[in-house]
């Protein structure tokens, strides 16, 4: 095991920005960006959740190897694969997760608008994908996803194919975030910084509700339909969401902490 973890270190070092485009670059830079952020917002599962984002222009995608810490992660040790799963370029030679494959791959197919899937088993996420309720509109953040969140049944471990065609069902036509029951939480965008945006509100509308229920010290008061929909509205036009700016600011912390991601 010491020799692996040796081994990788100047491998890991090696940029592959001279033999990909511009654009696929900018799309390693930014999915690596996330993976190290995930890391400070502790949506980690040792090394078994997974990030992708399409390749522009290409019919390939980018996702985490199968073998590395997310504080490890940079632009060049991302695997590249085909929409068969099949490994295009794995710098490391780690592999991806087969599961990661099964899950992202049934939203690519299904959604070409998407650039871009998070997923995650945090302990507050799994938590709210185990109660049948679902998420209850209890929080301003709660209202973020209101009115784009759907479920998922549990499978087990996503590794049958077939179950791709009964996820892309289930996520729907609209539906940027989902809850994966007894299993954890995804969201999806048009970029990596909106499906980030999005995983963050979720995550936390998760964690509020876990908090609120746990305190049986009052009675816990649900926002109604109207007024949650309205909240979901409002995040979604001006003067709602700053992604952009937000976005520039978690790459500052970043670059604050010393992360070198973009290698």
């Amino acid at each position: 095991m010491a020799e692996t973890a040796r081994s990788l270190r100047p491998v890991s070092n090696t940029s592959v920005q001279s033999r990909v485009s511009r654009e696929e670059w900018e799309a390693r830079c930014d999915l690596a960006a996330a993976c190290r952020l995930a890391g400070v917002y502790k949506w980690t599962d040792l090394i078994y959740t997974h990030y992708t984002a399409r390749v522009p222009n290409s019919p390939h995608y980018l996702m985490n190897p199968l073998g590395l810490m997310f504080e490890e992660i940079t632009a060049s040790s991302l695997v590249k694969i085909d929409t068969d799963g099949n490994v295009v370029d794995d710098p490391l030679n780690l592999g991806c997760s087969p599961a990661g494959f099964i899950i992202h791959s049934s939203v690519y197919q299904a959604r070409a608008e998407i650039n871009c899937v998070i997923h995650t088993h945090t302990r507050a996420g799994v938590a709210v994908s185990a109660q049948r309720c679902g998420l209850l509109p209890l929080s301003q953040h709660a209202m973020r996803v209101y009115g784009i969140l759907n479920y998922h049944d549990y499978e087990g471990i996503a590794l049958n194919l077939d179950e791709r065609t009964r996820l892309a069902n289930d996520l729907g036509p609209v539906a940027r975030t989902m809850i994966m029951r007894n299993h954890g939480l995804l969201s999806l965008g048009s970029t990596v910084r909106e499906a980030f945006h999005l995983m963050y509100y979720l995550d936390c509308a998760c964690q509020i509700q876990v908090d609120a229920l746990a305190s049986g010290r009052v009675e816990v008061g649900s926002i109604g339909e109207e007024t949650a929909r309205n909240g979901f509205r409002q995040f979604e036009g001006p003067g709602g969401s700053e992604i952009d700016k937000e976005w520039a600011a978690l790459q500052r912390l970043l670059e604050r902490r010393g992360d070198e991601w973009r290698i």
